[in-house]
């Protein structure tokens, strides 16, 4: 997909976002979960995949439950660089505030050399049936993400969490393990304290 759309959407004049290019880690692939809270709050899962971040919005957040399957919208490429990224992204595309929730390295889940990962992943990403061991410190294990096919929307996937040691079976809720004075968080308190004084008004 590249970088294009990327740039397209953006005028980095006024956004903090890097403005990037194509990049890589070295020998170990990454991956990055960010927290965002644009016109709806949702969760970014982003994976390091021949020099750019491929990106899924995943509105309810991802789950370490397998019964759970995460809509999970693909989006536009974003630059190796966004891997850092955490600020408030002004009125415009994405406006709203960015934290990261959780970060780390990946792989394929036969755990291959990093020659064999890459080509397995991306044949993967191909086929609509992508399969992912992450190493984080929130995500951790299997996961597969799964393209829905004969959908309107042609970037419609599941985020599905493998049944593996690293699984859950009790209900799962992404937002239980946010900082609770994150920037967001933050921010939500005051919307909730705004409204509760215009209500006493």
């Amino acid at each position: 997909m590249g970088l294009s759309e990327y740039k397209n959407k953006r005028n980095f004049k006024e956004s903090p976002e890097p403005t990037g290019a194509t990049s890589k880690s070295g020998d170990q692939l990454i991956f990055v979960i960010q927290r965002h809270k644009a016109s709806r709050l949702h969760y970014d899962f982003r994976l390091e995949l021949e020099g750019v971040l491929k990106s899924w919005a995943v509105p309810k957040g991802p789950s370490m439950n397998p019964a759970d399957k995460r809509l999970a919208m693909m989006v536009e490429d974003h630059p190796y660089d966004y891997k850092n990224f955490e600020g408030v992204i002004p009125s415009g595309y994405g406006a709203g505030i960015v934290e990261i929730w959780d970060q780390g390295t990946y792989t394929d889940i036969d755990n291959s050399d990093f020659t064999t990962a890459v080509k397995n992943l991306k044949a993967g990403l191909k086929a609509g049936n992508l399969k992912v061991a992450l190493n984080g410190s929130k995500l951790k294990g299997e996961f597969a993400l799964v393209k829905i096919k004969g959908r309107e929307e042609e970037n419609t996937w599941l985020l599905i969490k493998h049944n593996d040691k690293h699984a859950v079976s009790k209900p799962y809720s992404s937002e239980d393990l946010t900082d609770e004075d994150s920037p967001i968080n933050e921010w939500l308190k005051q919307q909730k304290s705004g409204s509760k004084k215009k209500a006493l008004l």
